[in-house]
């Protein structure tokens, strides 16, 4: 039996390619194909068997298009064939056939369904839940792997057949079995179980100074191990804030990340207020600090040009508890 040499993607897995056994005695007989009929190179090919026959590198192959010349790659990985290995396998079984170059290639590709990780995830929470492992939950997998790939016409399903799992130290170990019996991978992962919380977050950038509405905040879920304490765990305390510092969509806000939108600007005039029995008092002044609503900031009045302490309460309004007589101000 000839031995040729396959040249494999990292993806792909790597084993001897040999022309089959039948057709290797097949390929010294074959007879050549006639001039009329020119052979060409597929360069990429899709298949679903697990061997790659004469036919689908080359067309006009002729009677010997069903010989199989390789194993098939891995269903979901590719084979590449350089264009010494090509030639060899063409005169073999006497096709007119020769490259331009060196650089000629066929690509050879292993169709395959595709069984996503969070299908087996759910798969695995549902069994540990049939365990008795309770409340809101997620699991990191330790053993490596992003998605199985399963022959092209597999049955799709996903099959939990054991699993061990360890309350003490939140692991576990789970055998899972994809696929039908014809075409299954089975495999064991290993992984840890946590507990998971909901917790409010931007949904897109709000600049500092603007104020949080309902419509800015979405939710994700993440490990409850790797929320901070202070992080903000009720949305209704975000909104009608504003943020004092750009904050990432979609990460946990914390509580000094946000405050009070300011209602009264430094250096902005204000209005000061002074209410007693039957009466309100109100003058001019000007803000010495930036204030929140309930902030107590620094003013100045404009008439007496004495500085007070006042509380923020809207939109360029501050209240004094207390007035010294020096203060001018007009009676409402």
């Amino acid at each position: 039996m000839r031995n040729l040499l396959i040249q494999l993607t990292g993806a792909a897995v790597l084993a001897l390619t040999s022309v089959h056994p039948m057709s290797a005695q097949a390929a010294v007989d074959a007879p050549a194909l006639s001039q009329d009929a020119p052979i060409m190179l597929n360069e990429h090919v899709i298949i679903t068997e697990n061997v790659i026959r004469l036919g689908d590198l080359f067309t006009n192959a002729g009677s010997n298009a069903e010989a199989a010349v390789a194993y098939a790659p891995e269903p979901g990985k590719q084979a590449i064939f350089d264009a010494r290995w090509l030639y060899r396998v063409a005169n073999a079984y006497k096709l007119q056939w020769r490259p331009l170059g060196n650089m000629v290639r066929a690509t050879v590709e292993r169709d395959s369904i595709i069984i996503p990780k969070d299908d087996i995830k759910a798969e695995v929470l549902f069994a540990l839940a049939e365990q008795g492992v309770e409340g809101d939950m997620d699991i990191d997998f330790q053993t490596r792997f992003q998605q199985i790939y399963l022959p092209a016409g597999s049955d799709p399903s996903v099959k939990v057949e054991s699993i061990d799992y360890q309350p003490r130290t939140g692991r576990f170990s789970a055998i899972v079995n994809a696929g039908s019996s014809a075409g299954s991978e089975r495999m064991r992962l290993n992984g840890r179980v946590f507990r998971t919380v909901d917790v409010p977050v931007l949904a897109g950038r709000v600049l500092r100074g603007d104020v949080i509405t309902k419509r800015d905040i979405a939710w994700i879920r993440m490990n409850a191990d790797r929320v901070q304490r202070d992080a903000i765990m009720d949305a209704e305390d975000l909104i009608g804030k504003a943020p004092t510092r750009g904050i990432r969509a979609g990460t946990p806000v914390r509580s000094n990340d946000v405050r009070h939108p300011v209602l009264v600007k430094k250096n902005s005039l204000v209005t000061i207020i002074h209410r007693v029995p039957n009466m309100m008092l109100t003058a001019q002044g000007k803000s010495l600090d930036d204030g929140a609503d309930g902030d107590v900031i620094r003013i100045r009045n404009e008439r007496s040009n004495q500085v007070i302490e006042g509380e923020v309460v809207g939109s360029g309004r501050v209240a004094v508890r207390s007035i010294a007589h020096e203060i001018s101000m007009n009676v409402n």
